[in-house]
């Protein structure tokens, strides 16, 4: 007869089947376990048909995955660790010693500092390209190139490109491009309508919208493409755990009803921004004089049932002003500490606003970086729009 503690571990019982809920179940496991040795060398790693281990898929990540996929307008998805996770899942996929990656010159600053690293050391090369000048894109491409990074907005500057146009040079030269689409959160525009072949999403922002998950995804429409993607993603270890898929799937339902929010209210503060005399230019897609919003209106367009300056497309919650240049950064610093509800941090898309002065002078090239006053990006929460604007009154007069 066996000991209870043996029992406790091989215990016969088995919840009965059709259990149903508004949240899917979580399924945590690093080992699977199989009926017989023939379901077992049956099995394949690749295929959502049956699980192997932890790593390749469980329910609840399978079900993320299907998802994402969706949402972003694909057929496959492929989960990570994090959105630098998934930058570094495709250029390991997809380049080679001897290759070529072009990056925009406003993208997402690990993605840089990737190619500068790793990929130098592995010999890969890299080239940084204008995204507001699609002629630039166009002459950097050559026999080298395997790999076009696309981004829009630009990271923390907010230039919007056109994308349609960036993605039809690289198609009609044959090299494959990856969109990070953070900031769309799949909600503002579709990145492969828009023609990347890849469409990469830090689930950290906006489908997490907790700012307590680390997550990135790949998403692909071409088969061989995704199964490239998903062997390097095997052979590197990459997994999520069961607690973190199950928090973005109980947030994306309300994904678009929070990407709303957030984008009304940042309308409402940078355009009171804007009006300041402390402000020099405010970097905000939606608004007539930041650079691309020509092109965010044509490719984001209005969306039929919403109201308001949502009516005319949506633009996530984050933008940027730059200080005029009589503010010095001592200033600009104060600035930023006496505000009270948004918080000193990075990321976004979470319920919490947060703020970031940044030195441009460590980001961008001073060819295409004019201005000369400080620049700080807002990430605008949940919080009430009035009790934020009352915030940023209060810490301007702190700093003046």
């Amino acid at each position: 007869m066996s000991k209870p503690i043996t029992d406790l571990i091989h215990h016969p019982y088995v919840p009965p089947a059709g259990f149903a809920a508004p949240q899917p179940g979580v399924y945590k496991a690093s080992t699977v376990i199989f009926r017989d040795v023939a379901a077992m060398r049956a099995r394949d790693w690749k295929s959502k048909q049956g699980y192997t281990y932890g790593l390749h898929g469980t329910p609840t990540t399978f079900m993320l995955e299907e998802r994402i996929a969706m949402l972003e307008g694909g057929s496959q998805c492929v989960l990570v660790p994090s959105g630098l996770a998934a930058i570094a899942n495709v250029g390991m996929s997809l380049l080679r010693s001897g290759d070529e990656v072009l990056i925009p010159h406003n993208a997402y600053g690990p993605n840089r500092v990737l190619a500068e690293g790793e990929f130098r050391q592995w010999g890969i090369t890299h080239q940084l390209y204008d995204p507001m000048r699609p002629e630039d894109l166009a002459s950097r491409i050559g026999s080298k190139t395997k790999l076009v990074w696309l981004e829009a907005p630009g990271s923390v500057t907010m230039e919007f490109p056109d994308l349609p146009q960036l993605a039809r040079i690289c198609r009609e030269r044959g090299v494959p491009s990856g969109l990070d689409s953070t900031w769309s959160g799949g909600v503002a525009f579709n990145g492969f309508d828009a023609g990347a072949d890849m469409v990469v999403h830090a689930l950290t922002k906006y489908p997490s919208g907790g700012g307590d998950v680390l997550m990135g995804a790949i998403v692909t429409r071409d088969e061989a493409l995704h199964l490239q993607l998903k062997l390097t993603h095997m052979r590197m270890g990459f997994g999520i755990g069961g607690n973190d898929a199950e928090a973005v799937l109980r947030s994306l339902p309300s994904l678009a009803v929070r990407y709303r929010a957030h984008d009304a209210a940042a309308r409402q503060l940078a355009g009171w921004l804007k009006a300041r005399p402390e402000v020099s230019q405010l970097l905000h897609p939606a608004f007539e004089g930041s650079p691309g919003h020509e092109h965010w209106r044509a490719l984001c367009g209005g969306k039929p049932g919403l109201s308001g300056a949502s009516a005319e497309g949506l633009a996530a919650g984050l933008f940027s002003v730059v200080f005029h240049e009589r503010y010095s950064v001592a200033q600009i610093d104060r600035f930023c500490d006496a505000l009270r509800l948004f918080k000193l941090g990075y990321s976004w898309g979470g319920p919490v606003s947060l703020v970031v002065p940044y030195d441009m002078k460590l980001l961008r090239q001073p060819s295409v970086w004019p201005h000369q006053g400080i620049l700080v990006r807002f990430s605008v929460g949940l919080e009430d729009a009035d009790d934020l604007r009352a915030d940023l009154e209060q810490a301007l007069h702190a700093m003046a």
